[in-house]
Formats: C-alpha cells, sequence, structure tokens
C-alpha cells in the first residue's frame, strides 16, 4: 500500500485542534506530531486547511436489494465519500428486508464488492423472527432495527409482548423509529376526509405529529428502562422528546441514547412552501422551536449523535401528490458540509461537529479503531478547506436519484480529499474506484 503524510494540518481531534502532521502506512495513522518525516510517503500539504476524522453515519438507507432504481450501495457510498462519510450503517427495509441472517449476510456480500465506504448493516426485528434475531453477532453486525411506526412490509412491530421479548431477551443495541402508529392513522384520515389525497404538505408536521413521535419514543424509553436494554432512539423530530434523554453521565455509562438527522437540524414547516416533498420526512421536519430544541439538546449533550437518514427515491416518485409521494431524501453527500456551516455560522463548534458525528458514534456502536485521529487506528481521514465555497446543482449531485434537498445552497467549505482505511479515495473531484471499504468490526 501507499503511505501517506499530510502536512501542515489543522488536526480537529477530542476537542482540540493543533497543528500538526499525519502519517499513513497500512491504512493505519502511523503517527500524528508536530512534524513528520517520510522520505517514502506521498506528501500532501494541507497548509489551511483542517483534518477532521472521518463521519460515521448510523442510520441511510441505500436501497439494495430490490430498490436500486432509487439508489445502491455503490452509487451512495461514493457519495458518501465524496460527502467525508468515511463509514455507514444501513438499515434493514430493502426488499427482500435484512429479517433473516441469511438475508443479512447477502447485503454484506454486495458490500464488499461494491462499497466505496466501510460499511455495516442492522438486522431487521418484525413481530416473528425472535429466534432470527438472537443469532445476530454483536461484534460483526452493528445493531438492531425496529420499527415502531409506519414502514413496509412485515416490518412494523406492534405486538407489545413481542416487543417486550425483544427488549428482554438481546444485549445488542437495539435502534427504534419512534411514531405512533394509532395517531397517525386516525391525523391521516382526518385530512384525507378534508383534501382527499392532495392533503397540501405543509400539513405533514401535523399528520406526524408531535404527540405521535412522543408517545412512542416515551414508551420505548419505559420498556428499555424496564427491561434493562440498550436502546438508541433515531432521528428525534420534537423539542419535547429531547426531555427523554440524560446529559449527566458519560455517553459510555449511557443505556440510553438519542440521534438526531440533518434534515432535522437544516429545515422548518417555513421551507415546505419552496421545498414541497422533496422535504417530506419521518419523522416530519416540524417548526422553529422544535429545531431549535434539537441544537439546545445536541450542544448539551442530552442528543448524541448527528446522522443522516439518507433515503433517496427517484424525482418521478417525490413529486406526487401527498399521500403517494414516499417520505426520504439522499443526503450523505452534503451532510458533513452542511453542519460544516453552522460552525461558521457559530451554532456550534468544529471540534463539537466532530465529536458529534465520528467520536460518538464509535464510541455509542463501539466500532473498532475507528471515528478518531490517533495513532494505531484506521486512517479514516478527511480533509477540508473551510474557504472554498460551492453551490449544490445537478452536475455536482452524485445521487443515483439525481436531486437534493439542498439545490442552489451555497455552501462556504468543501470537502477536498478522503481516505478509507489509507487509501486516497477521493481527490478533489476525482474518485480511486479501484478499492473498496471494509466491514466495521465492535468491540463487544
Amino acid at each position: 500500500m501507499q503511505s501517506y503524510l499530510i502536512k501542515n494540518a489543522n488536526i480537529v481531534n477530542e476537542n482540540t485542534i493543533f497543528y500538526g502532521d499525519v502519517l499513513i502506512e497500512n491504512k493505519i495513522i502511523k503517527k500524528v506530531a508536530s512534524s513528520i518525516t517520510a522520505e517514502e510517503a506521498i506528501v500532501i500539504d494541507a497548509k489551511g486547511k483542517h483534518l477532521l476524522p472521518g463521519m460515521i453515519d448510523d442510520q441511510v438507507h441505500f436501497r439494495e436489494p430490490g430498490l436500486t432504481h432509487k439508489a445502491n450501495i455503490a452509487s451512495e457510498s461514493k457519495a458518501a465519500i465524496a460527502g467525508g462519510i468515511t463509514s455507514f450503517i444501513e438499515m434493514p427495509n430493502t426488499v427482500p428486508q435484512a429479517t433473516t441472517q441469511e438475508l443479512l449476510e447477502d447485503k454484506f456480500e454486495i458490500a464488499k464488492k461494491t462499497s466505496y465506504a466501510n460499511y455495516s448493516f442492522m438486522f431487521g426485528g418484525t413481530n416473528d423472527n425472535l429466534d432470527e434475531l438472537l443469532k445476530t453477532d454483536p461484534k460483526k453486525v452493528a445493531g438492531i432495527k425496529l420499527f415502531l411506526g409506519s414502514s413496509t412490509g412485515n416490518m412494523l412491530v406492534d405486538n407489545q409482548e413481542v416487543l417486550e421479548k425483544i427488549f428482554s431477551s438481546t444485549k445488542m443495541l437495539i435502534s427504534v423509529h419512534c411514531e405512533d402508529e394509532e395517531t397517525i392513522r386516525s391525523n391521516t384520515a382526518q385530512f384525507k376526509e378534508k383534501y382527499g389525497d392532495a392533503i397540501p404538505i405543509k400539513y405533514h408536521p401535523e399528520i406526524r405529529s408531535e404527540e405521535a413521535c412522543y408517545l412512542s419514543s416515551s414508551k420505548a424509553i419505559a420498556l428499555a428502562k424496564k427491561t434493562g436494554a440498550r436502546l438508541h432512539v433515531f432521528h428525534l423530530s420534537t423539542e419535547k422528546e429531547t426531555h427523554l434523554f440524560r446529559n449527566d453521565i458519560p455517553l459510555e455509562d449511557k443505556q440510553i441514547t438519542a440521534e438526531v438527522c440533518v434534515h432535522h437540524l437544516w429545515f422548518t414547516d417555513a421551507d415546505y412552501e419552496k421545498k414541497g416533498t422533496h422535504i417530506k420526512w419521518n419523522p416530519a421536519v416540524k417548526g422553529e422551536k422544535d429545531r431549535a430544541g434539537l441544537w439546545k439538546a445536541l450542544l448539551d449533550d442530552r442528543i448524541d449523535i448527528i446522522a443522516t437518514d439518507h433515503a433517496p427515491h427517484t424525482l418521478e416518485e417525490k413529486d406526487n401528490v401527498y399521500t403517494k409521494a414516499p417520505s426520504g431524501g439522499p443526503l450523505v453527500q452534503h451532510a458533513v458540509i452542511a453542519i460544516l456551516e453552522k460552525v461558521k455560522e457559530g451554532v456550534l463548534t468544529i471540534e463539537k461537529a466532530v465529536e458529534k458525528m465520528c467520536h460518538n458514534p464509535a464510541k455509542l456502536f463501539k466500532v473498532n479503531k475507528r471515528g478518531f485521529i490517533k495513532e494505531g487506528y484506521f486512517a479514516d481521514l478527511v480533509l477540508v478547506d473551510l474557504h472554498k465555497s460551492w453551490t449544490v446543482n445537478k452536475d455536482n449531485i452524485l445521487y443515483k436519484c439525481g436531486w437534493s434537498p439542498f439545490e442552489e445552497q451555497k455552501f462556504s467549505s468543501t470537502i477536498t480529499h478522503t481516505f478509507v482505511n489509507g487509501n486516497l479515495m477521493y481527490n478533489l473531484g476525482h474518485f480511486n474506484e479501484e478499492i473498496k471499504g471494509e466491514r466495521l468490526e465492535f468491540n463487544r
């Protein structure tokens, strides 16, 4: 393998920024110091740039197998590394759904051949697959995913007895999508009675309401406390939910943790008028009070992780009436840059951004030797020019679906280089397509 020496970088790691060099050899960060000399290494002068650990995105939907008209692991992992995401954890609601060990391993085999980023997948729990679920290897699989709100096929876990059995039976991390199904169905029926299928998109946060989110989140947390389960609540979208979580103990000691997604930190219900169904997500983007509450909880450590919930659909699918337009949108190429924009605006520090996007996912999922700029760790690294602006448009979007909710947005930072396992995979718009990422391992 080629060795690399990154010189003169502003290195962001563990709540500090220091000026120095990083030597990469044989996939690994060999040395971090104020000045390094290495005759055999290719030198990259990072003067004026910031060096970050690669983001670990704990929630993506890359649509393979079965939904590859929207996206696939190759296309979306390529967009991810261009966006500074070097590792991802993908969800089980593909076709077929990853609800048996055999089907789960099929996805790992696809990724082994096609993923440019490092990868893991979650096993999908259902109302009737507990025996299969309990076979999941905690050292080789990121966790268990449960949909406690609307999903596809057989993935809505709505049997309380089964849910309690799952929580009681596994020591693996259980990640949950929390929205109360009964509340959503009732709200949808009321709006359909008035508008038919053409419900104005502005009512999406009233249909998938604060009440629906809080009711489901609070029940899941109560069950986790009762059973001692290790619970991780995905994509919080309301201020009210943030008060369910603690910030008075270290992350490593938490049994119940939380995530917020980029779109809930960026958009509000005021954006529906311009963006329409392109910002239709589940849970819904809600009001300014909720966005402000999410930021507050992120900054005071009640919320532990920033993720994307990258979930692409074609424009043809999205440009439908409300009841037929699917929820979800593509985000992996623009997530890190969007958060760095908030750094530039003074909303958070770059050290805090790295903590929430890189360090904490590694800690929370116990990812082996990733998420930090440390000697002996895998060299998953991202160079960022905080002074090079660009505008998102159709010509520079890498998602297979070809669109982004950030179109026409001008960002003031640019990702210039991305290393995955010590390989320079992305360099000023050019990709190394010869090398693939690796399966994540977990210290459990």
